[in-house]
């Protein structure tokens, strides 16, 4: 309802204003200001669908202007919506059943998920410049862009709403009472415009919202009967046996299984629903997985110390004498005991965030991906372009939601500190533009096979965070010197040509 509201009052046309006036300089600045238009709509509309419908019709018809090819802008534009779910503070309904799923608190879920929201923007973006460096498309002039003080002096009231459920949810209020106080802020911010909500907004912003509610509550409902069903029948228990059989124990084995679980499950089901669904069956095991090596830590700690708990040194007896043995072979429930005593309460918490959120994220690739791809047939339409085609492009520019989550399970982005998560913030920007690069086959100029290796390495020197910090170094240091090569050679094929 929130969402309803704050699109009611007029904060759409801010939004793609904003977004003009941020973006619109740079390097394929149309198709950045999609971006950044499709995320800041999404951080209050966690709807792809709706996302793409209200900003693609200004913004594609502004990437085609600007000399983008038609498909590649209707791609861009559903990849940049999809991330709207993952945009906090609102993130769609996804993250309210996430939160009621996990027992984890609202606020601990929007502030865990800032940083790979903004990575995954990043992502598309490094696309749109990319594809901007390949066409030679030149930047916007500072000139033919909106001033930041004249657009927020037009709608610098819609930013109160937001910092108006902020502040209740850093209050500790609870989703719902902040979301009620902030959509009376919408209200009151409203008449500080020039086109304040009459009755008649208000009335059909409630409409809008109760139509999102009512399938919100339906799939909440549901959540309680598939958890009974699942339990009751043992079907949880088969399909993790059944994909630990198949992965070998391998984390990285389960996490393409689950992808490809959620790719066939998304061509039937909606995205939250797609969700509840894979969390409920494969969550425990992909928890199990991540913390399994805190946890064989602590256990040798434990037992080098002379201090572990005789509770747990009795359990692992009952498996062999090898901990990595007693530990691959124990029933989940059973681990699950263990756990919670010799790991942190913190940390098991990020741990559990962090297997949610894989499957969170890989649960929105019905959105972009062929069949099932409503966000892109949406953005087909307004593009007048094939549909499948615009999937495609879009799958592509969206391969954010297949990167971002391996940062989820094999590094701190979640479970560490904000100092660790920070350091692989900065580390994985990098690294995510090498990748961009690579899929592209083109970065500041066309790839040789050469470059593409060198990218590949420096990718996955910089995102892979067990390494050395001279590693993420070494693979900076390759970044930054393909880039420096590849805009000396175009500055001389210029020269060259200007001759």
């Amino acid at each position: 309802i929130f969402g309803a509201f704050l699109l009611r009052s007029g904060a759409g046309d801010f939004i793609v204003r904003l977004a003009g006036c941020l973006a619109g300089r740079y390097t394929g600045g149309a198709g950045l200001v999609a971006v950044v238009g499709s995320g800041l709509m999404g951080s209050v509309s966690g709807s792809a669908v709706a996302n793409t419908v209200s900003t693609g019709v200004i913004t594609i018809p502004m990437m085609r202007e600007s000399g983008f090819p038609a498909k590649f802008s209707a791609g861009v534009v559903a990849a940049s919506s999809t991330g709207g779910a993952l945009m906090p503070p609102v993130m769609g309904a996804g993250a309210f059943v996430l939160a009621s799923y996990t027992q984890i608190s609202y606020l601990t879920i929007i502030a865990a998920s800032t940083l790979p929201a903004l990575l995954y923007f990043l992502t598309v973006s490094y696309f749109v410049r990319i594809e901007a460096k390949r066409l030679g498309l030149t930047t916007v002039a500072a000139a033919d862009t909106e001033r930041l003080r004249d657009v927020m002096k037009g709608g610098w009231h819609f930013i109160i709403p937001m910092v108006v459920l902020v502040g209740f949810l850093v209050a500790g209020r609870t989703p719902t009472s902040a979301a009620a106080f902030a959509i009376l802020s919408v209200i009151g911010a409203s008449w500080l415009s020039a086109k304040p909500m009459r009755p008649t907004d208000v009335f059909d912003a409630v409409v809008d919202g109760v139509r999102t509610m009512i399938s919100t509550a339906l799939l909440l409902v549901a959540v309680g009967i598939i958890i009974n069903v699942v339990t009751t029948t043992g079907i949880g228990n088969a399909f993790s046996l059944m994909i630990v059989e198949w992965a070998q124990g391998s984390l990285f084995i389960t996490l393409v299984l689950v992808a490809l679980a959620s790719l066939v499950l998304g061509m039937g089901l909606p995205v939250t629903a797609s969700y509840i669904v894979l969390a409920t069956l494969s969550a425990p095991l992909i928890y199990d997985l991540i913390s399994q090596s805190a946890l064989l830590d602590a256990i040798l700690i434990g037992i080098q110390a002379g201090d572990l708990p005789n509770n747990v040194a009795a359990t692992l007896s009952l498996f062999g004498s090898d901990p990595l043995i007693a530990l691959q072979e124990m029933p989940l429930e059973m681990k699950q005991l263990i756990r919670q005593e010799m790991l942190p309460a913190e940390l098991l918490t990020g741990m559990l965030l962090s297997a949610h959120l894989i499957i969170f994220w890989l649960s929105q690739d019905s959105n972009v991906t062929p069949p099932v791809c409503l966000a892109s047939f949406a953005a087909a339409g307004i593009a007048g372009t094939n549909p499948m085609a615009t999937g495609l492009t879009s799958w592509k520019v969206a391969k954010g939601l297949y990167l971002v989550p391996i940062l989820f399970a094999y590094s701190p982005l979640i479970s560490g500190g904000w100092p660790e998560r920070i350091e692989v913030f900065i580390w994985s920007c990098m690294g995510l533009y090498a990748m961009a690069g690579v899929l592209q086959w083109h970065l500041e100029a066309k790839l040789t096979v050469l470059t593409a290796a060198l990218l590949l390495l420096s990718a996955g020197l910089l995102m892979w965070t067990p390494l050395p910090i001279i590693a993420h170094l070494v693979g900076a240091a390759i970044l930054i010197g393909v880039f420096v090569l590849q805009n000396r050679q175009q500055a001389a094929l210029v020269s060259a040509l200007g001759k």
